[in-house]
């Protein structure tokens, strides 16, 4: 008689993962070929990264589309060499200098104009436009390194040069590199939490072939879609974040499955099916996370968001593929570099962590009360954030641009390094204005301005060849990223435009850089409350997909709120100043721009979802083998307290060496991402998680019968009888359902 295999088939990611172990040299050479070649092939392509702040239909964007119409020379970006001599700008040998300086940067690629500009009272300093044929957000970067290298070559002797300007910011911002500094401090937390150099090595060489492939992968995308400087400084962020972390999950489960007593083999398929499935939900809730910012709107938004979940994505796919892989090589000797000192306790109910969750499940009240109070108080200096785009003037004095900004400001005042451009359409229905008329127009306009509080200068206005359009250059009083600053935008859009054209003889628009990102952060900053709720819903049902339980998936989502609201809350006290914000490098309060808070959501939300699965889907292995739901979140805390711990640490640690950045807004970024994350291990999921589930009891894992029917069933805990259990296995308790067989992703 002929029998039939009734055994369950392996799922589709067990079967990969045990594909990858037992053919790991093709793996590995597969991996390193994806590298190489997709380096190669980004290199050939090219790719340049771009930025487009303007918000279309805007006051500001109106304003360069009439530049660029009409006057092409003053459509594209800026750099101003701020120059002061000892012997005056006017001396005979410094001006035939800055002369041949100036006919050397004319004839550099995409420049079309280096002409002189304002000279102080005391001739002393002055300054050397250089404009260029692209807007300074989409400049390539080679035109503005050559003008830094000619600028350089001219300074000296009697001659102090500095160059200021967005593209010059742009450029030193993309010279960062405290990468490194992060990874040295992950190596270490990863010793101390294996205990051993081998696989301690492992999660950073997964980081580093996922991240390599995935920021090729980015360069090409450049070549299609705009993908700003800090997009790729981001990505590499959070690459190499989540790449250790998700490496660690796994190596950590293979490490525990020998002890067990199993195979090198079967240990892999062991890490694959319950790790390897968290680490593939996880990677998989980030990336939909970032994605949110397509709600956005804004195709420079959309370059972070591929940028970033490129990233995720190949790290996620070395962590289930090439680590299996390379822990197919290692085999038993994962441990054989063990360094002596390092011990770990191996009984889960002896730990430190399983103690901890019993005394919070003996005050649950009590402790989920305290947790709160200091997620509030922490989430407090949130509404004091101020959005608007960092100036030059926050960055360190080892930089040319804080250089040029301080000497021009000192000279010509703060508002000479964000001027406006107030252009003027003197007939936009038949442009045959009358020479006479338009003249008039454009004295009463520029009288307006000057007359106008916050204004310190107005420089002459320039007409078109055609005479239908002017261009007047408004040099405010206060700088760039000044609240005054953009006060007066405002002003001049609402009051002085409108009051001085009362018969619409022209059309009036406010624009210039400082303009544009006035302009983009109050419009991102209104969107912000549509990617929270478009990601929160999407995170919340996929919890309920995975863990069959309303209350979990809800008591993730408002507590993951909580802890980005304290990261929140501390970015903002960091950018007001004070000890907080000269402890990294911020001595005077600065605006936040409105996208960074828009992608820390993104990306804090994806990755609080890791820890949340990590520590969920474990306890409900156990709630499935017992059905005890005290005895569960013991021993799931227990089991994944210490993992946790190191991923946090080294999250953090990664996050915070961006302090050290130059860019305000990357320090901004560090302070906040590590907040949250440290927040998000400690008072989250020590203290609030614990304390809820003990509350609730076997409520936990309650959802009603129709929700059930209709939700996908998505699996991430593992197989029943891979998780090794923490004590003796009790009797099931009545209902509980050990009987749920989630169909395998």
């Amino acid at each position: 008689m002929r029998t039939t295999d009734t055994s369950p088939r392996p799922g589709l990611l067990v079967r990969l993962v045990s594909w990858s172990h037992d053919h790991r040299r093709r793996v590995l050479v597969l991996w390193v070929a994806a590298l190489l070649g997709a380096s190669i092939v980004a290199g050939a392509a090219g790719g340049d990264t771009k930025v487009d702040f303007s918000v279309p239909g805007s006051d500001s964007a109106e304003a360069m589309a009439l530049l660029e119409e009409r006057f092409p020379d003053y459509a594209g970006g800026t750099v101003d060499v701020v120059y002061t001599a000892e012997a005056g700008v006017a001396d005979p040998a410094v001006a035939a200098r800055v002369d041949t300086l100036a006919q050397d940067l004319a004839a550099i690629d995409h420049v079309v104009a280096a002409a002189p500009g304002p000279v102080s009272a005391d001739g002393s300093t002055a300054i050397l436009q250089i404009r260029f044929d692209a807007p300074a957000e989409a400049l390539p970067v080679e035109p503005v390194e050559e003008v830094v290298e000619r600028v350089r070559a001219a300074d000296g002797d009697g001659l102090r040069m500095e160059l200021g300007g967005y593209p010059i910011e742009q450029l030193e911002r993309s010279e960062a590199g405290s990468e490194s500094v992060g990874l040295a401090a992950a190596l270490v937390i990863l010793i101390i939490a294996f205990g051993s150099v081998l696989a301690a090595g492992l999660p950073l060489v997964i980081a580093a072939l996922g991240l390599g492939v995935g920021l090729a992968a980015a360069w090409l995308v450049a070549n299609v879609i705009d993908v700003p400087d800090f997009g790729f400084q981001i990505a590499t962020m959070i690459g190499i974040g989540v790449g250790i972390d998700y490496a660690l999950f796994v190596v950590t489960r293979y490490r525990s499955a020998l002890r067990q007593g199993r195979s090198p083999r079967d240990a892999v398929v062991v890490a694959g099916s319950t790790a390897g499935r968290a680490v593939v939900f996880a990677g998989t809730t980030v990336v939909i996370s970032v994605f949110g910012l397509v709600l956005m709107g804004r195709e420079y938004l959309w370059g972070v968001a591929a940028a970033t979940s490129l990233a995720v994505a190949t790290v996620v796919l070395a962590a289930v593929t090439a680590l299996p892989a390379l822990l197919g090589f290692a085999g038993r000797s994962i441990d054989r570099l063990r360094l002596p000192w390092l011990r770990h306790d191996t009984d889960g109910r002896r730990t430190l962590s399983w103690r901890w969750s019993r005394v919070m499940q003996r005050h649950p009240l009590a402790a989920g009360l305290a947790a709160l109070a200091a997620l509030l108080v922490l989430a407090a200096p949130m509404t004091g954030l101020r959005f608007g785009m960092p100036d030059a003037g926050n960055g360190s004095t080892d930089l040319t641009s804080r250089r040029a900004y301080d000497l021009a400001a000192a000279t010509f005042g703060a508002g000479a390094n964000g001027p406006l451009l107030v252009t003027l359409d003197l007939d936009p229905t038949t442009r045959q204005p009358d020479a006479a008329s338009t003249g008039a127009v454009i004295d009463r306009v520029a009288g307006a301005l000057e007359a106008t509080d916050g204004v310190a200068a107005v420089l002459p206005p320039v007409v078109n060849d055609a005479g239908d359009a002017a261009v007047l250059t408004v040099v405010p009083s206060t700088g760039p990223q000044d609240e005054a600053t953009q006060d007066l935008i405002h002003d001049l859009r609402d009051r002085v435009l409108p009051g001085a054209l009362p018969a619409a003889e022209a059309e009036a628009s406010v624009g210039g850089i400082t303009a544009s990102f006035v302009d983009d952060s109050e419009d991102t900053a209104g969107r912000l409350p549509l990617l929270i709720g478009g990601v929160v819903i999407l995170s919340f049902l996929l919890l309920m997909s995975v863990f069959r339980s309303l209350a979990v998936a809800l008591k993730a989502a408002v507590m993951n709120l909580l802890s980005i609201g304290a990261a929140y809350g501390v970015m903002a006290l960091a950018a007001r100043g004070g000890s907080l914000g000269e402890l990294i490098g911020i001595a005077e309060p600065t605006p936040v721009p409105a996208w960074l808070p828009m992608l820390m959501f993104a990306v804090l939300f994806g990755l609080s979802m890791d820890y949340e699965v990590f520590l969920l889907s474990r306890v409900r292995e156990e709630y499935v083998r017992t059905g005890d739901n005290r005895g569960a979140v013991a021993d799931g805390l227990a089991a994944t307290a210490r993992v946790i711990t190191a991923a946090a640490a080294i999250m953090v640690t990664v996050f915070g060496a961006f302090v050290m950045e130059d860019a305000v807004f990357l320090k901004l970024a560090g302070i906040g991402l590590a907040t949250a994350v440290f927040v998000d291990a400690t008072v989250v999921r020590l203290v609030l998680v614990p304390a809820t589930m003990e509350l609730l009891g076997d409520r936990n894992w309650w959802l009603p019968r129709w929700l059930d029917r209709l939700l996908p069933r998505l699996r991430v805990e593992g197989d029943e009888g891979v998780a090794e259990p923490l004590g003796p296995e009790p009797d099931p308790a009545p209902g509980h359902p050990r009987h749920e067989v989630p169909v395998q992703v």
